[in-house]
């Protein structure tokens, strides 16, 4: 569904990957001053009294008392705990908002009415009535309003949530600027939003992967579990009540570590090229990985999130191969090798077990 960016002086791509200056943009939208045509995205509302308490039953996080117009993360996971949904959620005080990637409205909506069964809800997809629009700043441009709450989802990735867990060990954060937000508006008013200044989505993948944040567009795949992305910082609560996988998040975390970690590439730029998702990570002696997402950064050249196997040894050299080409990597640890684990169980001998004498 094309719209009034893309016909924008310089607009590459539909949805616009950039207006012609792919690191101008960059820096203004990392300023506060661009906005990010985000329109073709979804947007579902969910209505009725029992709204909330039912997508706490469903998901990961604990959303049953959200108040009117605080933002969350939550997670549909299958009985195995992988990932199948991600969801940006907004409460108005009589609907919650719910914003997807496009690729996930429709198995969602079928999901989620299928789970209804006989509690209080009702389910729309209004992405044809509004639009989603990016930003790390205040634009001028006023959200859409709903029961008198404006419809601006904040993330909430700058900090790690309530009942939530960060793996990272980092003592600085990425993460901790990152003042990212997503507004809803009448698809009618989009004209008004291209009047602004206006970044490309090249742009905002390169500051979200610079903020270590998984997208699940990207990050995820048919093996995902939330720990490997540090997810569970900003989209699992851990003591919240009984949810679909929540016996593989709590004995993934208490007992066991994540088989796979996310890691930050800083990719040698000699060659000018930019690994592509699914580009295989590998160490000198063998395959440990694939690359999730790619960008060139303004102020830390070309870097790039991967999934790698829990073993490979921080300190490894890697390289990614794209067309043809082999680019070195340096890694920078999100997940660390020992992540997982967290509960402080005594070991105890096996009934019968007799002790061995030296």
């Amino acid at each position: 569904m094309s719209n009034e960016f893309e016909t924008l002086p310089g607009a590459v791509g539909s949805p616009p990957q950039h207006y012609g200056n792919p690191l101008g943009e960059q820096k203004a939208l990392a300023a506060g001053t661009a906005v990010v045509d985000l329109s073709h995205r979804a947007v579902i509302s969910l209505t009725g009294p029992d709204r909330l308490s039912w997508l706490d039953s469903l998901t990961s996080q604990s959303v049953a008392r959200l108040a009117a117009g605080e933002s969350s993360e939550t997670l549909q996971l299958d009985p195995n705990g992988h990932v199948e949904f991600a969801v940006r959620l907004l409460d108005d005080g009589d609907a919650a908002w719910l914003l997807v990637d496009a690729e996930e409205a429709e198995p969602l909506l079928t999901w989620l009415t299928r789970m209804r069964f006989m509690k209080q809800v009702e389910i729309a997809d209004r992405s044809a009535e509004f639009a989603t629009i990016g930003s790390l700043g205040t634009p001028a441009l006023a959200p859409a309003v709903s029961h008198g709450v404006p419809l601006v989802w904040r993330d909430p990735w700058a900090a790690v949530v309530a009942g939530g867990h960060q793996y990272a060990l980092t003592a600085a954060h990425p993460a901790a600027d990152w003042t990212y937000s997503e507004m809803l508006i009448e698809r009618s008013r989009l004209a008004e939003a291209a009047a602004l200044p206006v970044a490309g989505l090249l742009a905002l993948e390169a500051l979200r992967i610079a903020a270590w944040r998984p997208r699940f567009a990207t990050e995820v795949d048919e093996k995902t579990i939330p720990h490997e992305l540090d997810w569970l910082r900003s989209a699992v609560h851990l003591s919240k009540g009984c949810y679909r996988g929540q016996e593989t998040v709590a004995k993934v975390h208490n007992l066991g570590h994540p088989p796979r970690r996310l890691v930050l590439l800083h990719l040698d730029g000699s060659d000018g090229v930019l690994p592509v998702a699914g580009d295989i990570v590998a160490t000198p002696e063998k395959d440990v990985g694939h690359v999730t997402s790619a960008a060139l950064h303004y102020e830390l050249g070309p870097i790039a999130l991967a999934v790698v196997k829990r073993s490979v040894d921080p300190a490894a050299p890697l390289a990614v191969s794209t067309d043809g080409i082999r680019i070195s990597a340096a890694q920078e640890t999100i997940v660390p090798t020992d992540a997982g684990a967290e509960a402080d169980i005594p070991r105890l001998p096996r009934l019968g077990a007799v002790p061995r004498t030296r």
